[in-house]
C-alpha cells in the first residue's frame, strides 16, 4: 500500500508540473550553423512546481535520438526558471526537441521540425518577391523552412512572400478608404484563394542547395515588388517597420546570423533620374547590410535585371545592367547572375520555370559546386574576327540555335550592322568569335543584350547565362 501511495504521489506531482519555453526554438525554426557546423541554442524555461528539480532534454531525428543529446541534463530549476544553453547542436534535422522532468518521464514540452543549416535573406523587388505563375511550382521539402513575413517559422512553400499579412506596415496595402491595412481572417483567406502569381527563384535555390550539400536551409523573405533603391535606403533604418531596410534589420535580429543575401532589384531605378545614381546606392546598401548584420564578409548574390516588354527608358535600363555588372568586382564576396535569357510570365516578370533554372544554378555556385557562370574577360580583334573571352564558364559555352545577342554600335550609341556570323571557338570553349568583313569603323563599340527586350541566348553547361554588357570599346 505504501508503494502504491508513493507512486500515486509522484504521478500527481509530475502531472501538475508544466514547462513553458520562454526563449528557445519554435516549430520549424532554422539556426545558422557556425564554422564548425554546430550551433549553441539558448533556452529560458518557466517551470511550475519544479524548484530544485532537474530538467532533461532529448533531441531526435525522426524517432532516432541524436548522439550526445539523449536525456541530457540541462540544470536545476530555481525560482520557477531555468536559463541555459544547449551546446553544439550539429547541422541537420528536422529535429524534435523534448523536455522532461525526469530521464524516463513523458515529454512535458516539445518542439518539432527544427533545422540547423544555412539561412539566406531574400530582398529586392518583384522578381525576388516572386510573380511567376503558380503553376508547376517547386515542391516543398522538410529540409527547407521559411521565416515568413508574419515573423513565424513555417515549412517553406510557394508563394514565400505574403505582403498583405506582414508584420511590418511598409508591406501593407491601402484599403478602399486609402488607409494602410493588414489583411487577416476572411480577407486574407480570400487573397490567398484568388492569388495566381507568386513563384520565385528562392525555393528552387534552397532545395537545390540542400541536395548538393546536405545542409538544411532557412529562407528569410523580405522583398517588395515595385520598390526602388531609395525605398531600400539604409538612411531609413530608424523608421523600422515603416521602411524596407528598417523592417529587414528588425527581423534579422529575430533570425540571428545568416549565411548570405539573395537580391534581385533594379527595374524601378531604370529611369533618367535614378539610373546614373544606381551603382553608388547599390554598393552603399550592400556595405550597410554587412555592417548592420555584423558580418563584414557576408556573401551577396544578386541577379542582373533581365527583359521588359516596354520601349521607354531603354538607355537607362542598360545603364543599370552595366552598373550591376561593374559592381560585382567592387563589392567583394559577391556573385552576379543574369536573367536576360529568361522567358517571362508577363511583361517584366521571370517565368516560374526560368526561376527554377536560375535558382538551381545559383545554388550550385553558392554551394561551391560550380563556377560563377560566364563573366566577360576581354574583347579584342583577331584578323577578321572579334574575340569575346569569358571566364568562370562551367564546361563550355553554347546556344540554342544561332548565337544571338551581340550588337555593334557607333560612339553615339546607334546600332550598326557589322557582324555576319557568331561562332563558338572550337579551340576555346569559353570564347565567342564575331566575324566581319573589311575594316571596323573608328570608335566602334560592342554590346551583349542591348535594349530592353533582346534575344540573348548564350549559356554555359550549368545553364547560367552570359550577362548583359556594354556598349564597350573593341580593343585594336
Amino acid at each position: 500500500m505504501r508503494t502504491l501511495s508513493l507512486l500515486a504521489l509522484f504521478a500527481s506531482l509530475s502531472f501538475s508540473q508544466t514547462i513553458s519555453i520562454v526563449k528557445g526554438p519554435t516549430d520549424y525554426q532554422v539556426y545558422q550553423r557556425g564554422a564548425d557546423g554546430k550551433v549553441d541554442i539558448p533556452f529560458e524555461l518557466s517551470v511550475t512546481d519544479g524548484d530544485g528539480k532537474d530538467i532533461f532534454l532529448s533531441l531526435k531525428r525522426g524517432v532516432i535520438p541524436v548522439p550526445g543529446f539523449i536525456a541530457t541534463k540541462l540544470g536545476k530549476v530555481e525560482n520557477g526558471k531555468l536559463v541555459t544553453t544547449i551546446k553544439s547542436v550539429p547541422t541537420g534535422g528536422p529535429y524534435r526537441l523534448e523536455l522532461r522532468s525526469s530521464r524516463l518521464g513523458a515529454a512535458i514540452a516539445a518542439r518539432s521540425n527544427i533545422l540547423v543549416g544555412d539561412i539566406w535573406l531574400l530582398a529586392g523587388q518583384s522578381n525576388m518577391e516572386g510573380v511567376g505563375d503558380l503553376i508547376d511550382v517547386e515542391k516543398p521539402s522538410e529540409k527547407v523552412n521559411s521565416f515568413n513575413q508574419s515573423d513565424e517559422w513555417v515549412n517553406a512553400k510557394e508563394p514565400l512572400h505574403e505582403l498583405p499579412s506582414a508584420t511590418d506596415r511598409v508591406h501593407w496595402r491601402r484599403n478602399s478608404a486609402g488607409v494602410l491595412e493588414r489583411l487577416s481572417g476572411e480577407a486574407l483567406e480570400k487573397f490567398r484563394i484568388e492569388r495566381k502569381k507568386g513563384a520565385s527563384l528562392a525555393l528552387p535555390f534552397a532545395i537545390e542547395y540542400e541536395k548538393r550539400t546536405g545542409i538544411p536551409v532557412g529562407l528569410f523573405p523580405c522583398a517588395h515588388g515595385g520598390t526602388s533603391m531609395d525605398q531600400w535606403s539604409p538612411d531609413l533604418k530608424d523608421k523600422a517597420g515603416d521602411s524596407l531596410y528598417g523592417a529587414t534589420i528588425r527581423r534579422a535580429a529575430l533570425v540571428g546570423k545568416i549565411k548570405g543575401i539573395l537580391w534581385y532589384q533594379g527595374e524601378s531605378d531604370a529611369n533618367p533620374k535614378a539610373a546614373p545614381l544606381f551603382q553608388d546606392k547599390f554598393e552603399k546598401l550592400v556595405t550597410a547590410f554587412r555592417s548592420d548584420l555584423g558580418q563584414p564578409d557576408l556573401p551577396f548574390h544578386y541577379v542582373q535585371i533581365g527583359r521588359h516588354i516596354n520601349a521607354t527608358n531603354v538607355l537607362q535600363w542598360n545603364l543599370v545592367q552595366e552598373a550591376q555588372r561593374l559592381a560585382e568586382s567592387r563589392l567583394g564576396n559577391s556573385v552576379m547572375f543574369t536573367a536576360v535569357d529568361s522567358d517571362l510570365d508577363d511583361g517584366i516578370h521571370v517565368s516560374t520555370q526560368d526561376h527554377k533554372r536560375i535558382g538551381r544554378a545559383m545554388a550550385a555556385v553558392a554551394a561551391g559546386k560550380a563556377k560563377k557562370g560566364p563573366h566577360l574577360d576581354s574583347i579584342a580583334i583577331e584578323g577578321q574576327t572579334v574575340r569575346i573571352k569569358y571566364v568562370e564558364v562551367n564546361g563550355k559555352l553554347s546556344s540554342t540555335g544561332r548565337i544571338s545577342g551581340f550588337t555593334a554600335h557607333t560612339p553615339q550609341g546607334d546600332e550598326i550592322s557589322l557582324f555576319y556570323k557568331a561562332t563558338l571557338d572550337p579551340a576555346d570553349p569559353a570564347s565567342i568569335l564575331l566575324h566581319f568583313q573589311g575594316k571596323l569603323p573608328d570608335g566602334v563599340q560592342l554590346s551583349y543584350g542591348n535594349g530592353k527586350n533582346p534575344y540573348a541566348n548564350l549559356r554555359d553547361d550549368l545553364q547560367l547565362g552570359a550577362p548583359v554588357f556594354g556598349p564597350l570599346p573593341i580593343q585594336k
